[in-house]
């Protein structure tokens, strides 16, 4: 049950801030919080923070010391009623 609920945070997460199916993956890597990316998001257009993809890309880089994961998973549509 904790997966399928932590599942449709990170979509809503993907739909709200536009990210990929690659920005989620890294940002799981990561050990990013779902519910906390709205924190570190640049919604208000402060001029100090880059956008949410560029931010993750950076800390991506700085930990794994590459651009980006090697195969990159989509997001599993849940498709169980």
């Amino acid at each position: 049950m904790a997966k399928i609920k932590n599942l449709e945070e990170w979509k809503k997460v993907k739909k709200r801030y536009r990210l990929s199916d690659m920005h989620i993956q890294m940002a799981k890597e990561l050990g990013m919080n779902p519910k906390k990316i709205g924190s570190i998001a640049n919604h208000k257009q402060q001029p100090w923070k880059s956008p949410l993809p560029e931010f993750i890309e950076e800390l991506y880089y700085k930990h794994y010391k590459k651009e980006k994961p090697d195969a990159v998973k989509p997001l599993i549509e849940n498709k169980t009623k």
